[in-house]
């Protein structure tokens, strides 16, 4: 019954980005934020604003005043260009953020690993955003390297408005071409995230294999869940963070507190 609710609700949208909102929610996964229990100390609360942004961009609903960002672009009313834009100072966190929770899952695993290892290099001097320290499988280390991709960018919308996880996996595909050269020495892995939660093929194998062996470490077969819950939680903490980058008015406040 649900299943044909679904397929019924997406065949009656004619939007392109209320299609692809739609697609990316119910990939797998992608809404494990509303599984997590609210625990500060594992990292699985997120405040009231947090969730407000988190149920309105799944919902399509209005999240703020359509206003000017601070990269002179327009933002709408449903908020989607904060979560891809240029300028916003979340980017950047985000990308660490989700990275320390995937380095920390190896660790949790009795598993030694390293962010950006060193000698470790694409043709542009860049480095993986890890690596393990001993064999993964088949005698080789693990190397990883995460982004995050916006579901509804201009750019993008299109794919997923057709297909779940198509951003994320075109984003991995782009990974895999700058790091050909580590894959002699090293299997390599693009964990590739949208702003709506979808996970390429590849990046979501990694993890659910690196849940189970959390589990086989602590015995605690409920670890298999947490790892993603966590990465879930911290993908909707950033897009509230993104859409609070794009008020003047807030840094404004900030500037002048400091």
């Amino acid at each position: 019954m649900a299943e044909t609710q679904f397929s019924n609700l997406l065949q009656s949208q004619t939007n392109e980005v209320d299609r692809a909102r739609l697609l990316a929610v119910s990939a797998p996964h992608s809404s494990d934020w509303l599984l997590a229990l609210p625990i500060s100390n594992c990292g699985l609360r997120l405040d009231d604003e947090a969730i407000r942004v988190a149920v309105g961009l799944r919902l399509g609903a209005d999240i703020c005043s359509s206003h000017r960002c601070i990269c002179g672009a327009l933002v709408d009313s449903s908020g989607v260009h904060s979560l891809s834009c240029k300028k916003s100072s979340a980017r950047i966190s985000r990308h660490a953020a989700i990275n320390d929770v995937v380095h920390r899952g190896f660790i949790r695993a009795s598993i030694p690993a390293v962010k950006e290892p060193a000698g470790l290099l694409r043709s542009d001097g860049k480095r993986p955003d890890g690596a393990t320290q001993i064999p993964w499988q088949s005698g080789k280390c693990m190397s990883w390297d995460v982004t995050v991709t916006d579901t509804l960018a201009p750019s993008y919308v299109a794919r997923s408005a057709t297909s779940a996880s198509s951003a994320a996996e075109r984003a991995a595909s782009n990974k895999v071409i700058k790091y050909t050269q580590i894959l002699a020495s090293h299997d390599f892995t693009p964990l590739a995230i949208e702003t709506l939660g979808p996970i390429n093929a590849s990046g979501l194998t990694l993890l659910s294999q690196l849940c189970r062996r959390i589990s086989a470490v602590s015995g605690d077969t409920r670890k298999t869940s947490f790892l993603l819950q966590r990465i879930s939680v911290t993908l909707q903490r950033f897009n509230s963070l993104a859409l609070s980058c794009t008020f003047d008015s807030l840094h404004a406040t900030t500037d002048e507190d400091r």
